[in-house]
């Protein structure tokens, strides 16, 4: 009795931005890889979050959201999510049920229709919870009629419907191959990137309207202690004046608050104790600084103009 065959290969998540793609990575990993908030345009580069199906190894990549992009950091984003579509087995375009055939998801269909040739592409209509089954019917046609889909799923990313069928569909399609990476392993990122992601989340929640789009955050040291503990040094970097006392709060509490919430969460990740220290440092041109890019995961040249 032969056993069944290894299958190993890349899922690009690709969409407009809340679309909900963080959402359904962690959702198929089963953990948190990837930040999650109610902003948009939150992921900046391409994040890979690894889930198994059987004799299956599903890499999926949660890229940017694709959007109309105006400044040098929004064009290299739009390109890392382009680039992670180019790469992979399988493109799986996701879009909010509630607000359907958009005109970004239009623009992205038009690009599919030119960069996705010999590429297998599936349709997931997320947040299915918000809308009638009707509607759900006629998005599905609509969309099908608009781009030739592979398949069509109806899944809610947040509460977990439909991801099962999603996942197994996805496993089925993957090349016939040995894994790519060991079983336990469920993120190809460093360390010091998951930690500094982990940061920019709790400040993005934390922080209002534009000011989450001009900080970075960069892990600048990390040393294992001997205790089996980690100390973890990361800067913010903020584009305005005005931004870092906004970041430090009054007597320094935002700071404290974002730096406690990112501990206990970095700590539960590792396993381990963490000893985290941030400082903020203002930085007005960080935006066209290549070495910011490189932290980030991203290509300096793509955000040309």
């Amino acid at each position: 009795m032969s056993e069944t065959p290894t299958r190993a290969g890349f899922v690009a998540l690709i969409g407009e931005p809340n679309a909900g793609k963080s959402t359904l990575l962690n959702q198929m990993v089963g953990a948190k890889v990837s930040i999650v908030t109610h902003k948009v345009q939150t992921t900046r580069a391409r994040i890979r979050g690894i889930a198994l199906d059987g004799a299956a190894q599903i890499v999926f990549v949660d890229t940017p959201g694709i959007f109309r992009p105006r400044r040098r950091l929004d064009r290299s984003m739009v390109a890392a999510a382009w680039t992670g579509a180019d790469d992979a087995d399988v493109i799986l375009l996701l879009i909010e049920a509630h607000r359907g055939l958009t005109e970004g998801v239009g623009r992205i269909l038009d690009a599919l229709m030119e960069r996705a040739q010999g590429h297998t592409v599936a349709l997931a209509i997320n947040k299915i919870d918000r809308v009638k089954a009707e509607t759900l019917l006629a998005l599905s046609e609509k969309m099908n009629a608009a781009f030739p889909f592979a398949q069509t799923f109806m899944i809610s990313a947040e509460r977990g419907y439909g991801c099962d069928d999603l996942r197994g569909w996805l496993g089925e399609a993957m090349p016939e191959g040995p894994w790519l990476y060991p079983e336990d392993q469920i993120a190809d990122l460093p360390m010091r990137m998951i930690a500094a992601e982990i940061t920019r989340e709790k400040l993005t929640l934390r922080l209002h309207e534009e000011i989450p789009y001009h900080l970075t955050v960069e892990t600048e040291g990390w040393e294992e202690r001997e205790d089996g503990s980690a100390r973890v040094d990361q800067v913010v970097y903020v584009a305005r004046p005005g931004h870092k006392g906004i970041v430090l709060g009054k007597g320094g509490e935002t700071i404290k608050a974002v730096s406690q919430a990112a501990r206990t969460e970095l700590a539960e990740f590792m396993g381990r104790k963490v000893h985290l220290f941030l400082q903020v440092k203002l930085r007005e041109r960080w935006q066209d600084e290549a070495e910011r890019y490189s932290e980030m995961g991203l290509d300096f040249k793509d955000g040309d103009g």
